[in-house]
């Protein structure tokens, strides 16, 4: 059996009606899939204005506006039609890539089906309460998140740091890499564009510190802001460059009131955006891999960003960036500094990250999950 012979459903919470980066790693691994013969069939909420065409025959699962985020859906349950079409559709092997309700109504299906379920970890959920004063769930969240994991064939993380984790917390005794690629012809050092710079207000000669993401609490713009202001009072030199939007949008532009705000990018704009910053600011501990990380690096810029998973499974630190610890304002102030006072040292990291991305295609990172799920399938004698 190979990847031609390979019949998958896959339930995402979210595949084309917000951009993310979970999600554009899902419609790469379907593009993937079909390109090698496989059958794939998606299954999520939608809306009537999506972010992006969806790769692949969507399925639409009922769904409502999930309180306090109206840009996301809460999916309600599979109704008896989407099981009749799951069923004619006849998968191999059933793909969860979030574990809420539909995840949860996805590997039951499969299980009563006589199917492998396996989950792809996006997101690092549990730590989300702590970012709106709830967090006395994450507990409870972690022991939701084992009951949902453990009930799955295998696991896939997108980073060794995140699989290690999974494993001490005892997610699931299978736990395997689906890593991230990267877009080389669109993140490059080559992209960089100081009139574009210069079009915001930024001199060609200024050190722009960057922040790249949704604008979301959990992406850590407290620390981001407080960092940010810690520089100030120290009297470095730098500019603030953003990009991206978001529901903390306004809270963002109050605490951070020097930055520039340049809004949402996507494609070769997005990769202007990130070459034309000096470095990348990543302060966030949600993220399972980074997507914005390894991208900033193969733009050639040099990373200060929160020893947590992801970052640690990609910044070296002192080669390609520098790592803090979590929250710790006055030593992000201190590495920012460092980069904005030492030119060199700052080109330096930038080429060792450059260097480090040049092998990171997605042909290859997707063939690996593809592997996965046939090792799933024969231990399961399928």
């Amino acid at each position: 059996m190979d990847a031609s012979d390979l019949r998958i459903a896959l339930f995402s919470g979210n595949y084309n009606y917000v951009r993310d980066g979970a999600n554009q790693a899902l419609n790469r691994l379907v593009g993937y899939l079909l390109k090698k013969g496989a059958a794939v069939r998606i299954y999520s909420p939608t809306t009537d204005t999506p972010a992006f065409p969806p790769t692949g025959d969507l399925v639409s699962i009922p769904s409502l506006p999930l309180p306090g985020r109206s840009e996301y859906r809460a999916p309600l349950f599979i109704p008896a039609s989407v099981k009749r079409d799951v069923r004619a559709f006849r998968p191999d092997i059933v793909h969860v890539a979030s574990p809420e309700i539909l995840g949860h109504r996805a590997v039951t299906m499969a299980q009563r089906m006589g199917l492998p379920a396996v989950a792809s970890v996006h997101t690092r959920f549990e730590t989300y309460p702590r970012y709106y004063g709830l967090g006395f769930l994450e507990p409870p969240m972690l022991v939701a998140l084992r009951r949902f994991y453990r009930r799955c064939d295998a696991i896939f993380a997108p980073s060794d740091s995140m699989a290690t984790l999974l494993r001490a917390q005892r997610m699931n005794d299978h736990v395997g890499i689906w890593t991230r690629g990267i877009d080389r012809t669109m993140f490059d050092p080559g992209r960089r564009d100081l009139a574009w710079r210069r079009s915001l207000g930024i001199g060609d000669e200024e050190v722009a510190i960057g922040f790249v993401g949704r604008l979301v609490m959990e992406k850590g713009l407290d620390v981001f802001a407080a960092a940010v202001k810690a520089l100030k009072a120290r009297g470095v030199a730098h500019r603030v460059l953003i990009v991206g939007d978001g529901p903390a949008g306004p809270w963002f532009r109050e605490h951070v009131p020097d930055g520039v705000f340049a809004g949402f990018q996507q494609g070769t704009d997005l990769g202007r955006a990130v070459a034309s910053m000096d470095m990348l600011f990543n302060p966030s501990i949600t993220e399972t891999f980074g997507n914005v990380t390894q991208e900033a690096m193969a733009a050639g810029l040099p990373v200060v960003a929160a020893r947590a998973t992801g970052s640690e499974s990609l910044v070296r630190d002192g080669v390609t960036g520098t790592l803090v610890t979590p929250g710790a304002v006055e030593q992000f102030a201190d590495a920012l500094a460092f980069y904005c006072e030492n030119d060199e040292a700052r080109r330096a990291a930038g080429r060792a990250g450059f260097e480090a991305t040049a092998h990171s295609g997605w042909d290859e990172v997707n063939q690996a999950l593809v592997d996965g799920y046939l090792d799933v399938l024969k231990r399961r004698g399928r």
